[in-house]
């Protein structure tokens, strides 16, 4: 199979935009991910393109210099406290640089508020040609692959997917047999990463651990084969998709900064993705 990867920004965070372009095409990536719709996480930077003039145009000069397309932009979270609107420009800019995708993702429980939130997100994406891609985790409001396929399901919406994490999928309890059964509809990419083994998606054990799941998301992911998720399972059971790699090591990023880190990153994906006939 021939697969093709993107560099997604949380693998290497807090890079620019600019300089996270360069560095995917230095080292093989075919596409490149970008955060252009803040968490407003503590020291988080912020590179709103739509507002910065500058950094759209430096932006939109090293996609071109690089040759190498913008897959998707993050995140564009349904939650109570934030307003979708805001979305709006982020949308308009990602499409002015030629994306193809949105990544979002739901943190409430009320079933019939988010699946109404989605269905604004995904009807706004659609006026500028995007998908809308959520991912499930099993600490947030959307927890797994069967509450997820309830959702795309509900709003019958031909831009709207899921997006399947190696880490998050694992830690909810989904199975490559799962996966298998599921019809390749929905989805349009995954997030490529490893990880320690750790709560299969129960609510009660999600809460206690939360702060432990969050840290490993955000900065102890592993190299695929490093760590305890059926990586080779679910991906054989995927279609063959864009692989993007979302793979967040403060460790080896800072033993091998940012470019050493997404060179790894990429190496050690082909190689078993290679070694597991994917």
């Amino acid at each position: 199979m021939s697969r093709q990867f993107s560099l997604a920004y949380l693998t290497i965070p807090g890079t620019d935009p600019v300089q996270q372009i360069e560095i995917a095409k230095k080292v093989g990536y075919d596409f490149v991910s970008l955060r252009t719709i803040p968490m407003h996480l503590p020291n988080e930077p912020e590179f709103l393109l739509h507002k910065d003039k500058k950094l759209f145009e430096a932006t939109k000069q090293a996609l071109k210099e690089n040759d190498i397309p913008l897959m998707d932009i993050e995140l564009a979270r349904i939650r109570p406290d934030l307003d979708i609107a805001e979305y709006e420009p982020a949308f308009e800019a990602a499409a002015q640089l030629g994306a193809t995708d949105v990544l979002g993702s739901v943190w409430t429980r009320d079933r019939n508020y988010y699946t109404e939130q989605v269905g604004k997100v995904a009807e706004m994406a659609a006026h500028y040609h995007l998908n809308y891609n959520i991912e499930f985790l099993p600490w947030a409001g959307l927890r797994n692959l069967q509450e997820g396929i309830t959702l795309v399901d509900s709003l019958h919406m031909d831009n709207l997917f899921l997006m399947v994490d190696m880490l998050h999928a694992g830690r909810a309890g989904v199975t490559a047999e799962e996966l298998k059964r599921t019809d390749r509809k929905y989805f349009r990419f995954l997030h490529m990463c490893d990880g320690p083994a750790g709560p299969d998606g129960d609510p009660v054990l999600a809460n206690i651990n939360d702060e432990l799941m969050v840290f490993t998301a955000r900065e102890g992911r592993l190299y695929p084969g490093e760590g305890a998720m059926d990586v080779a399972g679910m991906v054989a059971a995927l279609p063959e998709i864009p692989v993007s790699i979302e793979l967040p090591n403060l460790k080896r990023m800072t033993e091998l900064g940012p470019e050493g880190h997404a060179r790894r990153c990429l190496e050690t994906t082909k190689a078993y993705f290679a070694a597991h006939n994917l």
